[in-house]
């Protein structure tokens, strides 16, 4: 790792723990209704949607009715986006008249948005409406953001609740986190990215003519997005635009990653400077690691979040430096053949395929990390141009849970999860009762927790064998071999661990895989929230222990460290023999 590289790594990371404190202790006072000065001035609005829907504030709910609604609310979602996409045609807003979805893709869609993994298998300036990307999208954006941010928020009451029967309410909880945390804040990046040049406007694509002249190839990638002569040359294109702004800041704050552009924030568009770039991947990362310093608070003991965030960044740090270290190694097989890989005088050599020259590898590598340690998924470099080792980062980020930082609210309590099979592994140990912030953990506890570890792994292992066996599968292959495996593996792990990323390569647009990525997304995200939810309910009705000679410090070094060997523990056993076919087969076959 150059010294360039090292000073880039540590201005990122030493933004993002500056940022923490403040933020997580905002974040605590909303969920706990003590509005800071600065969001007073949204209570009347909040007060009005509760009158305006119906909502009794006063009204708290268990864990059942919790769950209910949060199931409702997030169906009915699921309607509303597969509906916006059939009739987008019948609908307003279509200046370059987009089609309807077909019904798979739709499906696909609609799922894939409401779990907020965002995948997308298909190119969304050439597939969607403006009404589409704004009412059915960029909405999802905020409430699948905020449905994660508010069972975190009644997981945490489990835990500093005394035989309490209610967790929270799922509407107060989603309202403020909409509300008071994600439109704020998206609309301050939305104007940023306005000023830094991404377009915000209701006008169709612009049509542009060229310099020069182009003879077109037999295949020019480029769809209705180029024009040409009756000789075949290319002399003109159109150049897509629309409200691009206002989803690209979401997409990013709320860990969701769908790009309004085919290519996301690899396009111009989606991401044209340095300083939008810095930026952007910073909010990757930003609410999901402030809410562990909101967890701290609303267990009133702080100690603890440090302790769960230390424990991410124990992971995250050294996978940062590898995937930037492999990267800059350059590709071996183009050496041989006295190719000169130097990417510029700042960061000689390295492999710079699928990478903008704008940002260079260290801040391609630093956003392929942060989007997959996040359930982001949104790219600003082609991840299936990686070498097999670079590549195998973002892999193992999803194959451990989206845990490391991982979603707003989902990635916290799945290290939650974690931390909870950490101190029961702890407890047997010594032969005592475990216990976590006061409250003892027995075997309801560890079903709920096991459900939501495993449930994961078992989706992204049981879909990719189907993918690989099955002929509709195999059809979507188009690289052979371990990095045909390799894509079909991500896919999965993107979608079972509610990523929304993809290797590139397969031809995922298909019904079979919309159908069976759209079955992984939902059960991964659904048969994870229940059973911590229900988790929420049994802690809460739990008196607490005071701590004792035998009690486990939680906040200790001692306990990071066995987190963090839990964690990857878990990853290892479950992954290694798939990623040993896979990244590991290729980097073996390209040394060789």
């Amino acid at each position: 790792m150059t010294t360039n590289n090292l000073v880039q790594c540590l201005i990122y990371l030493a933004v993002l723990l500056v940022c923490v404190k403040p933020l997580g202790a905002y974040m605590a006072a909303i969920y706990e209704g003590r509005f800071p000065r600065l969001a007073r001035a949204l209570v009347p609005v909040e007060r009005w949607i509760y009158r305006f829907c119906g909502v009794r504030t006063e009204d708290e709910m268990d864990c059942k009715t919790y769950s209910i609604a949060m199931l409702l609310f997030n169906g009915l979602g699921f309607l509303a986006v597969y509906a916006l996409q059939r009739f987008q045609t019948m609908l307003p807003l279509n200046p370059m008249k987009m089609g309807a979805v077909t019904p798979d893709s739709s499906f696909n869609t609609a799922i894939s948005f409401v779990t907020n993994t965002n995948w997308q298998g298909y190119g969304g300036e050439t597939t969607m409406s403006y009404w589409t990307q704004m009412l059915g999208l960029t909405v999802q954006n905020f409430v699948s953001a905020a449905t994660g941010m508010a069972i975190l928020a009644a997981f945490i009451r489990g835990f500093s609740r005394r035989q309490a029967q209610t967790i929270g309410n799922f509407w107060v909880d989603l309202v403020r986190a909409t509300l008071y945390i994600l439109l704020p804040f998206s609309v301050i990046f939305t104007l940023f990215l306005v000023w830094q040049g991404v377009p915000q406007t209701f006008r169709p694509s612009v049509t542009v003519p060229l310099l020069q002249q182009t003879p077109s190839p037999a295949a020019t990638g480029g769809g209705s997005m180029v024009r040409q002569t009756s000789g075949g040359d290319i002399h003109s294109q159109v150049i897509a635009v629309g409200p691009a702004a206002s989803q690209i800041a979401i997409k990013q704050l709320g860990t969701n990653g769908g790009g309004f552009f085919n290519v996301n924030s690899a396009h111009p568009y989606e991401n044209p400077t340095p300083a939008s770039n810095f930026l952007e991947v910073l909010s990757i990362l930003l609410i999901a690691a402030a809410l562990c310093y909101a967890f701290g608070a609303m267990v009133r003991d702080t100690r603890q979040g440090w302790a769960i965030l230390a424990a991410m960044l124990i992971i995250f740090i050294p996978m940062l430096w590898f995937c930037v270290a492999q990267e800059q190694g350059g590709n071996p097989l183009l050496a041989k053949l006295g190719v000169d890989q130097t990417a510029s005088v700042l960061q000689p050599g390295g492999n710079m395929e699928g990478k903008e020259s704008r940002f260079g590898i260290v801040n391609s590598a630093i956003w392929a990390t942060a989007t997959t340690a996040a359930s982001n998924g949104s790219v600003n470099a082609m991840h299936d141009s990686f070498t097999p080792l670079g590549a195998i980062v973002p892999m193992v980020m999803m194959k451990l849970g989206e845990v490391v930082f991982g979603g707003v609210g989902s990635g916290l309590y799945g290290m939650l999860l974690f931390a909870v099979i950490a101190v029961f592994i702890a407890g047997l140990m010594v032969g005592r009762t475990p216990e976590y912030l006061g409250k003892k953990i027995e075997s309801y506890e560890m079903k709920m927790a096991s459900i939501g570890i495993l449930v994961p792994g078992a989706l992204v292992l049981l879909g990719t064998a189907l993918a690989v066996v099955c002929k509709a599968g195999l059809a979507g292959i188009f690289n052979p071999g371990p990095h045909g495996f390799s894509e079909v593996l991500y896919a999965f792990a993107s979608a079972g661990n509610n990523n929304g990323s993809a290797f590139a390569g397969l031809g995922a647009n298909t019904p079979f895989y919309n159908v069976w990525l759209g079955v992984a997304m939902f059960f991964s995200r659904y048969w994870i929230a229940i059973p911590v939810l229900a988790m929420a309910g049994s802690l809460a009705r739990k008196k607490i222990v005071p701590p004792s000679s035998g009690t486990l410090p939680t906040h200790t070094p001692l306990f990071i460290v066995f987190l963090v060997a839990t964690v990857i523990l878990v990853g290892a056993l479950t992954f290694v023999p798939a990623l040993a076919l896979g990244p590991i087969v290729e980097h073996l076959m390209m040394w060789s």
